[in-house]
């Protein structure tokens, strides 16, 4: 039985509603060197968070994905914390950042050691959260793969092979998701495990639709940060093409960040189900493609 690994448990319900498949609970994104994440206390990041959950679940959104990976900040542990505070099912990464945030254990270990270390907890759980793993988030230079980036994405090839487990890269140039996609082609895993973070980043429109068309996910994550209409274009563009079941979207929001005086400035996760979904109803864009975009897309996009 497919189902969404969660901070709750596994979660088979196709029915969830709206699943926000790019946001953030908690993420560190202060000097490196300081790891302020290290030092972080669940009690405050409950306070601030949780009341934001708590608006999105009255929208009818079932599930959310959080993607902060190994390096700039993961602690399952407080994110498992704001899950059951708020009695809401939380997908979260195992995984490693791009560099210069990789940390030194992995330059020196090997694709098959950096496959087994993401299996483990894709398998059993991260650090001594006793969270299981549930995606496996990866990141690429804007200019390219570094050796060490490739090496991890292969190491993801496998892992998401053997446990059914998706991909998904923050990738900012289509060149460089091409370059992902042979990667993962060499490494035997099926594109439709793949999703490229944030697709909206690159201009050329044809890009997005070519990897869509591959059979990877197309994720346009930064809504409510930009002008509506720069999305409903895109979105347009996909749609027309026939490409509505490999689409996500999400905000690219939150977050509680322990580098800065009470965890900065908190952005709501509601203004795609407030704001920007009866924008594309306006627009005649009917019930049955938005719930495939917001719901079971990211159902099945996730499902293991």
């Amino acid at each position: 039985m497919r189902a969404l690994i969660t901070t709750l448990g596994p979660v088979a319900d196709k029915g969830l509603g709206t699943i926000l498949p790019h946001e953030h609970i908690f993420v560190d994104l202060g000097p490196i060197e300081d790891a302020n994440y290290l030092t972080a206390q669940p009690e405050p990041v409950i306070e601030l968070m949780v009341p934001e959950i708590t608006k999105i679940q009255a929208l009818g959104v079932g599930a959310l994905v959080e993607s902060t990976p190994l390096g700039v900040g993961r602690r399952a542990d407080i994110v498992d914390a704001v899950s059951r505070a708020a009695q809401f099912p939380i997908v979260v990464p195992t995984g490693i950042y791009r560099e210069p945030w990789v940390p030194q254990w992995v330059h020196a270990a090997s694709k098959a050691e950096i496959c087994d270390w993401m299996v483990s907890e894709l398998t059993g759980q991260i650090e001594e959260s006793d969270v299981q793993a549930g995606w496996i988030k990866v990141s690429a230079g804007d200019d390219g793969l570094t050796p060490t980036e490739a090496k991890i994405l292969r190491a993801a090839a496998l892992a998401a092979r053997e446990t059914g487990a998706i991909v998904g890269s923050h990738t900012v140039r289509g060149s460089v998701v091409l370059d992902q996609l042979e990667i993962l082609g060499q490494e035997g895993l099926a594109l439709d495990r793949f999703i490229w973070i944030h697709t909206q980043a690159e201009p050329d429109l044809d890009l997005h639709l070519e990897v869509g068309q591959r059979g990877a996910w197309i994720e346009y994550d930064g809504i409510g940060s930009e002008d509506d209409g720069f999305y409903i274009k895109r979105i347009r563009r996909v749609l027309d093409a026939g490409l509505g079941h490999r689409l996500l979207i999400s905000h690219d929001r939150g977050w509680y960040d322990p580098s800065r005086a009470g965890g900065g400035r908190i952005r709501p996760f509601t203004y795609i189900s407030k704001v920007f979904l009866p924008k594309l109803r306006a627009l005649g864009i009917g019930e049955g493609v938005i719930q495939q975009v917001t719901s079971l897309n990211p159902f099945y996009a996730f499902a293991r």
